[in-house]
């Protein structure tokens, strides 16, 4: 019998985890959609975070934030929060899109009642009903 070599086993876990690359790719390209924003965005690294940012109203400089290491999974958290938020759902959508995200964001992006919130109202109408 022949070993199984490093290539092999790379290809098979290639195999089996691009289904899911794709499945989340394809629902942020659907909910970058739905902002109004250019999908394919997503496909590109430093760019997708951009629009992101532009979506959440957040400035360019959180991208920096998130790049600062430990403290940045903290500005990163939050960016997926103001995200979700972002299509009128609350924070225990977030824990659902940070700890199962594939079956979080395609429920967000092909459900139909999922609507980019800040096309409708403004920001601080919003904000202001909530807090007060």
């Amino acid at each position: 019998m022949d070993r199984i070599g490093f290539v092999e086993i790379f290809l098979m876990m290639f195999l089996v985890t691009l289904p899911f690359i794709i499945l989340i790719t394809v629902s942020m390209w659907k909910l970058y959609t739905k902002a109004n924003k250019p999908g394919w965005a997503v496909i590109v690294p430093i760019y997708s975070t951009l629009v992101l940012l532009e979506i959440i109203r957040k400035p360019w400089w959180w991208l920096l934030l998130m790049m600062i290491p430990f403290a940045g999974i903290v500005w990163a958290i939050w960016a997926v929060n103001l995200f979700v938020k972002s299509f009128g759902k609350d924070e225990g959508f977030t824990i659902g899109v940070l700890f199962l995200p594939y079956i979080f964001y395609p429920i967000l992006a092909f459900s139909k009642s999922t609507q980019y919130i800040y096309n409708n109202t403004n920001e601080m109408d919003y904000i202001g009903k909530e807090n007060y």
